[in-house]
């Protein structure tokens, strides 16, 4: 007989079972972040597309597209995500002005056909910031908005001031 009890940890032993397999086939989770395209570097994804994705929420919610150049090798790249999680102040004005698109660099996946249409990036994470219809506009080199080990709350709030439309 199965109890109320047993029929929930069936369902949630499914719903696991389910963002197991999507995982497990390289579909990240979904997450409910709508500053980010895709919130991680992922190696399978093609950073075209994402831009694409990225330029018509760009369009309707008269934002920037920020290309977020990294990878999970970076240690200055989740020191920028903890940051970005945890400043409210810096996270309003970077959700206020940007789309987010982040792009896997490294030495096996260098996305070296999309990357090539902007400049040689010579640190990371690296910003290349596209206006609404995709096009290069500008590279925020990121240690300028860096303290310490961390990032300065009003450089990075000045940053996303610039790009913030309407």
């Amino acid at each position: 007989m199965i109890t109320m009890r047993n029929a929930r940890a069936h369902a949630l032993a499914a719903l696991l079972l389910i963002a197991a397999c999507g995982a497990a086939a390289g579909q990240p989770a979904p997450r409910a972040d709508p500053m980010y395209v895709n919130p991680a570097y992922d190696v399978a994804r093609d950073p075209a597309a994402d831009v694409q994705v990225a330029i018509a929420r760009a369009r309707a919610e008269r934002r920037v597209i920020l290309v977020e150049v990294g990878g999970d090798w970076c240690v200055w790249c989740h020191i920028l995500d903890r940051y970005l999680a945890a400043n409210t102040a810096a996270r309003e004005a970077f959700a206020r002005a940007f789309i987010i698109v982040k792009v896997n660099y490294d030495p096996q996946h260098r996305n070296a056909k999309f990357l090539s249409a902007y400049p040689v990036l010579t640190g990371y994470p690296a910003f290349v910031i596209l206006d609404t219809d995709g096009k290069f506009a500008a590279v925020q080199d990121t240690s300028a908005l860096e303290k310490g080990r961390s990032y300065d709350e009003t450089r990075m709030i000045a940053f996303a001031r610039r790009w913030t439309r309407g």
